[in-house]
């Protein structure tokens, strides 16, 4: 099947044509027939697999032949992704797919002022883009309203769920009108997702599946290199310099302070590399993102942020700097690599305590990774032998493994206690001595007033002043 053979408008086809579209991926064919009738869809692939335009053809065109126009503030198409990036990127996708059209689209996200999202929504809009928090926040303005909707997609589904936006999209959901057509897309169905999908899908949705859940797309090439935390850069910087086919590498690090770590040490070595996660702005966000598109830069660094967020063609290396402690993270982020039918490889570091996230993955996965070549071990400094701060630093989940044991096998043996020493017995004071006598002319209020039971008025109080009258 061709594209120029689906049932779309001339001005989508005059669109597809000029961005070099000819045959439809996979889900792209099983989804665009079924959406063009106006069923609800579930979709299960993984990234890379062409499901914006999926998705984003066939309500085109049901924008264009319904005949309706919009009205100030609303919207009647809604894509609710997790990410800002992934956000922008689906929303170039759109004007590029409409650009012989009328049909308006913009894309609204946090992090940034609303002013000039705000006045975007004023005369209404066809397609909204949108993530769940800023959406929420807009309504609540009464900047956009949801009455008006006629197509609901919510698009990496796992993700949202694994980023807490659970309650976000149900009080999305809640805001839809009933009469809507919904597409559900997710890389993975585990049980959270399936309930969720019940309640937004009508009964007896289409459902495609491209590819095994978790599987990570066969073109990959992967590779495996065992290696103690310290050296990674190192080795990251060696595999660089020795491989200079590694034009557009994208390097996964756990922690943001990690993510600037990798490009100080690759900057020193002088490779034009950038940064990106969620402690940058948008703006130095989208130039990274710019310059690593238009290969300014050779290696972007990210956290797992942007491991379903960054759409960038032609990236030929993804290195997972960190293992990523969830399994199904690894498969979108060895899925920024191999897209559009293009070969690809993800190179992986696994340090001692992360053999466990390692065998999780293979068994996700169900391939065990090959080991790369080790003769480049020898070009790298020889291991450095691990303090207890610097144990504590890398380890993930255990507080002071290693001093810890230390002090168990040094506790000295436990010595019977010492019997406390007896203190010398203070002869016993009468009550007359213990306690002040009272003095009508210079009454003593610190000692009465001193605790909450000498209070004015209180038992103890009368019993002093009863006790002061038989003396005198």
């Amino acid at each position: 099947m061709l594209f120029s053979e689906l049932p779309l408008a001339n001005p989508l086809q005059r669109a597809i044509r000029a961005v070099g579209y000819e045959t439809p991926t996979p889900i792209q064919e099983q989804s665009i027939p079924s959406l063009l009738e106006g069923k609800d869809l579930l979709g299960i692939a993984q990234t890379g697999t062409g499901k914006t335009a999926a998705f984003a053809l066939p309500i085109l065109q049901l924008l264009l032949v319904s005949g309706k126009f919009r009205a100030p503030k609303t919207c009647r198409a809604l894509i609710l992704l997790p990410t800002r990036e992934l956000a922008i990127q689906v929303e170039e996708c759109f004007k590029q797919y409409a650009q012989f059209t009328a049909i308006s689209s913009t894309c609204i996200f946090g992090g940034v002022g609303d002013a000039s999202q705000k006045n975007c929504l004023v005369r209404g809009v066809d397609v909204l883009v949108a993530t769940p928090g800023r959406l929420l926040d807009l309504i609540g303005q009464k900047a956009v309203s949801l009455k008006a909707l006629e197509f609901f997609v919510l698009d990496e589904a796992d993700r949202m769920l694994d980023m807490g936006f659970i309650h976000d999209i149900r009080k999305v959901v809640a805001l839809l009108p009933q009469k809507r057509q919904n597409l559900f897309f997710s890389a993975t169905m585990p049980d959270d997702i399936t309930k969720l999908a019940a309640t937004i899908l009508r009964p007896n949705p289409v459902r495609v599946e491209v590819a095994p859940q978790s599987t990570p797309i066969e073109r990959i090439r992967q590779e495996l290199y065992r290696i103690d935390k310290r050296r990674k850069g190192a080795l990251l910087k060696e595999l660089l310099q020795e491989h200079p086919e590694m034009k557009k590498v994208l390097v996964f690090s756990r922690t943001k302070h990690g993510a600037d770590k990798i490009v100080r040490v690759l900057e020193k070595a002088g490779v034009k590399c950038a940064a990106i996660h969620g402690n940058k702005s948008q703006t130095r966000r989208q130039e990274a993102l710019k310059n690593f598109k238009d290969e300014k830069i050779r290696v972007l660094v990210a956290t797992d942020i942007a491991a379903r967020g960054i759409d960038v063609d032609d990236v030929s290396h993804v290195f997972n700097y960190d293992l990523p402690d969830v399994p199904e993270t690894f498969v979108h982020r060895i899925g920024r690599t191999a897209r559009a039918g293009k070969d690809g490889i993800a190179i992986s570091f696994c340090a001692p305590d992360e053999e466990q996230d390692l065998r999780a993955i293979e068994k996700l996965t169900r391939i065990r990774i090959p080991e790369g070549d080790k003769a480049i071990f020898e070009k790298l400094p020889p291991p450095q032998k691990e303090t207890p701060e610097s144990e504590m630093r890398n380890a993930r989940g255990r507080r002071f493994p290693r001093r810890e044991k230390q002090a168990q096998n040094s506790k000295p043996a436990q010595t019977p206690p010492k019997a406390p020493k007896q203190q010398p017995q203070k002869p016993a004071q009468s009550v007359q001595q213990a306690r002040p006598e009272h003095n009508s002319e210079q009454p003593q209020k610190a000692d009465f007033h001193k605790h909450r039971r000498n209070r004015p008025g209180s038992k103890a109080r009368r019993r002093m002043r009863e006790l002061s009258n038989s003396n005198g």
